[in-house]
């Protein structure tokens, strides 16, 4: 099947299941806007995404919560999507390499006013599974960053959902954004730039704009996506895959710890052996064994940024063997010289598989495996853990009783009723 007529399958099939039909979608999908909204919660509380939102206007009528002012739809996805990934803490799909949710979530938002929370979980799961899909074909090259590429068309998917487009503008709409689909870079991370954290509001905003081209009369022509394919990543574009009536949602990951996801099996071998209340001073020899694909994309080391040490292999092992876990906190004392000793005693080695997971070795006589770590498909963040996450990166910003409004508003609030942040 060519992907237009595999995603006018799939949207069709979406558009005639509302998710408030399945409990586990439905509620899958509600910790996914839960998680997602809190991290970009803690993400505003940032100079620099404040600042973002003085420069990109405070006229408009949306609000996100911890930025005092309204705004335009674009500039809440832009404000949205930044804070979101600053923490390096939000969701994504291993099998896509990359995040569906992160782009679909803001445009769904920046458009929902006058929805309803059924409806904007509707265009969030719409972003997911059809951003899932391409993502999942379309691998990008090395040496780009995953964000602001394919998953416009999540965004896409979403804005054309909440709009009320139909399946087959959907697919014109996705053939739009194709035609002009960003190419982004890695690049940024190497170097310590936040520049990558403006990637996905870049992809959300595109994605908006495609659809209302598309409701305009300037929907793509059919093909685009496979070419667009051909064209920037010379390879042809593989199947659109799972077919409809499969749904990614539930094999989507949540984050438990604040840094890229490769980074999480190392810090979780850590965290075991910081439970044994072992003395971080005695640690003369540390050897991480993992798969290729994350030195490749988290070999930084001696980070000088923020950024750098979210996608550290070596710095985030040693700030967990020191305090046990990998919060938004670690990114602010880069300059430890206790975890300065520890990165550099960091040996990586690498297997030529792609299975996630890692052996760690400390000292002579401790070691340990890691298959999973919390988030994964097989060991999903239940609403507990999620709920704890929330509090911690939204108490801080936004206070106790917005924190609790939101947390019973989005886990507990009926699908029919006015969907809203305040």
């Amino acid at each position: 099947m060519d992907p237009d007529s595999a995603l006018l399958a799939t949207a069709e099939w979406l558009w005639s299941t509302p998710i408030t039909t399945l409990p586990d979608i439905e509620h899958r999908t509600r910790l996914l806007l839960l998680d997602t909204l809190g991290c970009a919660i803690a993400g505003t509380a940032e100079t620099e995404i404040q600042a973002l939102a003085r420069e990109l206007g405070q006229d408009g009528a949306l609000r996100l919560p911890g930025l005092n002012h309204g705004l335009s739809p674009d500039a809440f996805a832009f404000c949205f999507a930044a804070g979101a990934c600053w923490h390096e803490a939000c969701e994504g799909l291993a099998a896509a390499h990359g995040r569906p949710g992160l782009h679909a979530i803001p445009a769904a938002l920046a458009l929902s006013p006058g929805a309803t929370l059924g409806e904007v979980l509707d265009a969030v799961a719409a972003g997911f599974e059809i951003g899932g899909r391409v993502g999942i074909a379309y691998r990008i090259r090395p040496g780009m960053h995953v964000d602001g590429t394919w998953g416009s068309f999540a965004a896409v998917a979403a804005s054309c959902r909440i709009a009320g487009m139909t399946p087959a503008a959907t697919v014109a709409a996705l053939n739009h954004a194709a035609c002009h689909l960003p190419f982004s870079l890695y690049r940024p991370i190497a170097k310590g730039s936040t520049a990558r954290n403006m990637y996905v509001g870049h992809g959300a905003v595109f994605g908006m704009a495609a659809a209302a081209a598309t409701r305009a009369g300037l929907g793509g022509p059919p093909g685009s996506i496979a070419e667009a394919t051909t064209l920037a990543l010379g390879k042809d574009l593989p199947a659109i895959t799972p077919p409809p009536g499969r749904w990614l949602l539930p094999e989507g990951y949540l984050k438990f710890y604040a840094a890229v996801k490769h980074v999480h099996y190392g810090a979780l071998a850590a965290a075991r052996w910081h439970a044994e209340r072992r003395d971080p001073a005695t640690i003369d020899r540390i050897v991480l064994t993992i798969y290729e694909e994350a030195q490749t994309y988290c070999g930084n080391r001696h980070p000088n940024s923020p950024i750098q040490a979210q996608f550290s292999l070596s710095y985030g092992l040693a700030w967990t063997l020191l305090h046990g876990d990998l919060t938004p906190t670690a990114y602010a004392h880069l300059d430890d010289p206790a975890v300065q000793r520890l990165e550099e005693l960091v040996e990586i080695r690498t297997r030529p598989d792609t299975v996630r997971s890692c052996d760690l070795a400390i000292g002579t006589d401790w070691t340990t495996h890691v298959d999973s770590v919390p988030g994964d498909p097989g060991r999903p963040m239940d609403s507990d853990i999620v709920t704890a996450k929330f509090r911690t990166y939204a108490i801080p910003v936004i206070g106790a009783d917005h924190t609790e409004r939101l947390l019973a508003r989005l886990l507990h609030g009926g699908a029919h009723e006015a969907f809203t942040l305040d």
